[in-house]
């Protein structure tokens, strides 16, 4: 397991190669079965967000949607699936984004967010910001406004964070 210090890092197991040559993958399974770890995770998120007034969180496909409805829920907030394409059943949004290991699309329906909305983005890892930024593209395509960013896990050094400039992004660990 990974160690930088944070209570997090002992529920985070790291596997090298995952899912090409030379990307670590950081595995949050452990965190999820942890009853006490998941809880606090949660909670500590949402905490960061305590001051700011979102009328829905997204999580994206497939982890954010895990950590991201408690936190919706722990805010008395709704709650939007991010997907990957071909996946929602209706009239979509899609952006297309770079990741560390290839290339991905995400879509949203065209009715989940509304002109004005205020929109919490949350996910469990923050690489190289791909997946965050693109969510925030969707999201401001369809006239929604982010009031933050937030995810368990911080590599910092992929830079991910500059991608989302100009918008409050906050994080349980950093490695």
């Amino acid at each position: 397991m990974a160690s930088n210090g944070h209570w997090l890092s002992e529920l985070v197991r790291d596997i090298d190669d995952f899912p090409t040559k030379g990307v670590s993958f950081r595995d949050i399974t452990p965190l999820l079965g942890d009853g006490k770890g998941f809880t606090r995770a949660i909670d500590e998120l949402a905490d960061k967000f305590a001051d700011v007034h979102a009328d829905r969180v997204l999580g994206m496909e497939a982890r954010g949607f895990i950590i991201a409805a408690p936190v919706a829920y722990r805010m008395g907030a709704g709650f939007v699936p991010v997907r990957k394409a071909g996946k929602l059943p209706w009239a979509v949004v899609r952006e297309e984004y770079s990741l560390e290991y290839g290339r991905d699309k995400l879509e949203i329906h065209r009715d989940a967010i509304h002109p004005g909305e205020r929109i919490l983005v949350i996910d469990d890892v923050l690489a190289t910001g791909g997946t965050a930024a693109a969510t925030v593209k969707l999201v401001e395509a369809l006239g929604g406004v982010v009031v933050g960013v937030g995810v368990l896990i911080e590599l910092e050094d992929l830079g991910g964070r500059a991608r989302l400039a100009g918008h409050l992004v906050e994080s349980l660990a950093r490695y």
